[in-house]
């Protein structure tokens, strides 16, 4: 490293350090951008000094969830750098790398439309490609663009690189990954499958010839066994699959893994099929470094606790508080179903923001089938900078309609909603709302800062 750079690393560290010091952040995003207007190729740079490499994931949903449990499975024995608050720009990259230490892995989530140019900076070990749900159009644009980027990632992979994707995600098992190894994961229970696909299922047609695609089982949104009756094309056989799945809940999940290394149960203390998927991806992850067995993967898995923000269970005042993050019709629906299994009336304090990294666009909500809580839903408090548009969805759907009350304010709002009974609160939010829940709880010493929780 020469002298010229490390003085430019120094600085960026420095500013990590004030940014601490005097609570304007966790130092997760500002080192970086000082660092790559400095130096363009730091992250390359940097990325070179990881003995045993990078693993990079990207997906609409599950980046974070994927990302804990994939270091929960490598850590100990190996030391990983990663962007654990979530920081998944290149800066955030950047600013993991420069707080690397004595890391000898990388495992870094990406944002799906910054994948193509961090990719590029990282020559990842592993490349883990994951759901694509349409999501923040303003921003991506529909699902084709994002496709087209993650296309350009595949053809420029080196020789070595490992390529994971979802099978069960018809635009993603449709990239062609040349001559990539490639580990495709999925679901492989059709006990466990939806009736029929939702509304707001967004990859129906054919990557390949456009015909309209048929499912012999749908999990999730899109996801699930597909195939073109018109080209052939079809769901790539599953080296990593769940099967036998028991959902317990909003508890934990059980299911039977199977893996080229062999079969094992499962326990995931967190609950839904998009927590199935994150530990399917973590899992083919892991088996792709080469670096860690079975056994590993299974403790690591069964020792992961929730990331911030999702399906994180805090105590406020003796009182139950579980914070879930929705930030799209795929992801808010799988929730709900999750929530409306439980037999028990629930009082609800959701919070929709439309600040750039929440997508501008909220006509989303009308997408989301939040009908599934109909006769579950004892109160609710809808906040945030669009509640009322909120609280309008939920009246359109006659849930809560004489027991719902509008505050925008995000913190007077957590506190109606504590106030009204000692039961659970259960707080659906969209990312900055989240972070905006997580401050007020933060500077009331229920819970510590995002960027440290990790």
């Amino acid at each position: 490293m020469s002298a010229v750079f490390q003085a430019k690393v120094a600085a960026a560290r420095t500013s990590a350090a004030l940014s601490r010091r005097f609570g304007a952040g966790g130092g997760t995003t500002l080192p970086g951008r000082l660092l790559l207007a400095a130096a363009p190729d730091a992250i390359g740079r940097l990325a070179r000094e990881l003995a045993d490499g990078s693993i990079a994931l990207s997906a609409t949903n599950g980046k974070t969830t994927t990302a804990k449990m994939l270091a929960a499975m490598l850590e100990p024995p190996l030391a990983v750098c990663a962007n654990r608050a979530g920081a998944n720009l290149g800066s955030g990259v950047a600013s993991a790398l420069l707080d690397r230490h004595a890391a000898t892995i990388g495992v870094f989530e990406v944002d799906e439309a910054a994948l193509p140019a961090v990719a590029a900076a990282l020559k990842p070990r592993v490349l883990a490609l994951g759901n694509l749900f349409r999501d923040q159009l303003d921003r991506y644009g529909e699902l084709e663009l994002v496709g087209e980027g993650w296309q350009r990632v595949c053809a420029s992979l080196l020789p070595q690189t490992t390529v994971v994707r979802i099978a069960d995600d018809p635009l993603v098992a449709s990239l062609d990954t040349g001559s990539a190894r490639t580990i495709g994961y999925g679901l492989d229970d059709p006990a466990a499958a939806l009736g029929d696909m939702q509304h707001a299922s967004d990859s129906k047609w054919c990557a390949r010839c456009g015909a309209r695609l048929q499912h012999r089982s749908i999990y999730l949104g899109h996801l699930g066994d597909w195939l073109c009756p018109s080209c052939g094309n079809r769901r790539p056989a599953l080296d990593v699959a769940a099967a036998e799945l028991r959902p317990h809940g909003l508890e934990a999940t059980e299911f039977r893994l199977r893996t080229p290394l062999g079969e094992r149960p499962v326990r995931l203390t967190v609950p839904g099929l998009y927590n199935v998927y994150n530990a399917l991806a973590a899992t083919a992850a892991a088996i792709a470094t080469g670096l860690v067995g079975l056994d590993r993967i299974v403790q690591g898995l069964e020792r992961f606790d929730a990331a911030f923000g999702r399906f994180e269970r805090l105590s406020v005042n003796g009182r139950p508080l579980i914070l879930l993050l929705a930030k799209n019709p795929a992801g808010a629906n799988e929730l709900l179903r999750t929530l409306a299994q439980e037999g028990r009336r629930k009082r609800l304090l959701v919070a929709l923001n439309d600040r750039v990294a929440d997508g501008r666009d909220i006509s989303w909500i009308w997408d989301v089938d939040v009908e599934q809580l109909a006769g579950s839903v004892e109160s609710l408090v809808a906040t945030g900078g669009r509640a009322a548009e909120l609280a309008l969805r939920f009246k359109y759907a006659g849930i809560a309609d004489g027991s719902t009350t509008v505050i925008a304010p995000v913190e007077q709002a957590l506190d109606a909603a504590l106030a009204g009974g000692d039961g659970p609160l259960y707080v659906l939010a969209t990312y900055t709302a989240m972070l905006e829940l997580r401050a007020v709880l933060t500077r009331r010493g229920v819970v510590a800062p995002y960027w440290s929780a990790q």
